[in-house]
């Protein structure tokens, strides 16, 4: 049981950060986009967890690929 809470609050810290930034992205509640993929993946049976899947990887590689440049102002 102590595994599934690990589990559970990995997924709870790190995951609803995609959620987070397409939500941020498109100027609407977190919420709406998380149930939206819950949505998503209860009718068309895993597409959206893999769609979810897909859309944390490649905001992962865009951070580590796009730093962000520091200003003129800021020295």
């Amino acid at each position: 049981m102590n595994i599934f809470y690990t589990i559970l609050l990995f997924l709870q810290k790190h995951g609803y950060h995609v959620c987070q930034r397409i939500a941020d992205r498109f100027g609407i509640r977190a919420k709406v986009v998380r149930t939206s993929f819950m949505y998503i993946t209860f009718v068309t049976i895993g597409f959206g967890f893999a769609l979810y899947m897909f859309l944390a990887f490649w905001m992962r590689i865009k951070d580590l690929v796009y730093t962000k440049r520091s200003s003129v102002f800021d020295l």
